[in-house]
């Protein structure tokens, strides 16, 4: 009750309270330069994260190409086991021995969220990853993948798989939670790569489907994309984890001039959402909301302390 009584302060706040019901089981919103916590509910609560798992994938992939010297234009062949590993959730109709490059997979991945494109980069990254273990290349993903989460101190996050669909009943769960994640995020920002797909509205990708080359028009699921200055980041969506989106807004750095020396300020802050019931409509409202706390901070001077920061 009290959470709820909360959420409904934060929209009458931002001045956008809607009628219907926009109860997140958790969120966080953070400053991006600074990772000051602007405000939280349930943060740190494990919970499935569906989709958003995808940009774990992601940055993996994005680090293997920077730090290993990977081409994004190599190609990978959608393998059977990306059809029967994701009950058939393919939006893209994607089939076996189709091939793509890892950059359109990548967009496939963030933008359509599609999870036959997730697993079919999964499995060809899992071979070009180092595997002292000997895990099967999917597997093998997974494992980089949480191996990104401990180095960025994502202490509360456990992946399963590389596309956040919901394990079978009695299996265990992937889980996250927000800080967690609006981690991962402050850590994609603070490179090149990450922003500049999930901030594309659409991209054309080419499927290669024998001799026939298909173009396949992507539509991002974020349909938030340039509402308040929102330019990413991904949405999720399953039975249990209920509708998830991580948003990124960002204003116009602030400038101060003092006599011949000029201090620029990015301003940019993070919203993550988990366990929704209508991700559009209170994403937009927390933004809005975070926007309101962000002013209030940098009143105050912008202080920091370990103790509210990620």
């Amino acid at each position: 009750m009290q959470r709820h009584f909360l959420r409904f302060l934060f929209c009458l706040l931002a001045g956008i309270f809607i009628g219907s019901s926009l109860y997140a089981e958790s969120s966080i919103i953070v400053d991006n330069q600074t990772g000051r916590i602007l405000e939280g509910v349930s943060k740190d609560q494990k919970v499935p994260v569906a989709s958003l798992t995808k940009l774990g994938l992601a940055m993996v992939a994005l680090d293997w190409s920077e730090l290993k010297g990977g081409n994004l234009d190599e190609k990978a062949t959608v393998p059977e086991s990306a059809i029967t590993s994701t009950g058939g959730i393919n939006p893209l109709g994607l089939q076996v021995g189709d091939v793509l490059t890892l950059r359109d997979l990548l967009y496939a991945c963030l933008l359509a969220s599609d999870n036959v494109a997730a697993v079919t980069l999964a499995d060809h990254l899992g071979m070009a990853l180092p595997n002292p273990t000997g895990l099967d290349p999917v597997g093998n993903t997974v494992s980089q993948m949480n191996a990104l989460a401990r180095q960025l101190g994502m202490r509360r996050t456990l992946f399963l798989n590389p596309h956040g669909l919901d394990t079978p009943e009695g299996m265990a769960e992937p889980r996250s939670t927000a800080s967690d994640l609006a981690r991962l995020v402050r850590y994609a920002y603070s490179k090149s790569g990450l922003s500049f797909y999930v901030s594309q509205a659409n991209r054309e990708i080419h499927v290669q489907r024998g001799a026939a080359n298909l173009g396949v028009l992507l539509h991002n699921t974020n349909t938030l994309l340039g509402t308040d200055s929102i330019d990413g980041v991904k949405t999720g969506r399953t039975s249990r984890a209920g509708e998830c989106i991580i948003l990124t807004s960002e204003h116009v750095p602030e400038v101060i001039h003092h006599g011949d020396t000029v201090l620029t300020t990015p301003r940019r802050i993070i919203v993550v959402l988990l366990g929704g019931t209508n991700r559009e409509q209170e994403g937009l409202a927390l933004v809005r909301h975070g926007w309101v706390f962000y002013d209030n901070w940098a009143a105050q001077g912008r202080p920091v302390k370990a103790s509210n920061s990620l």
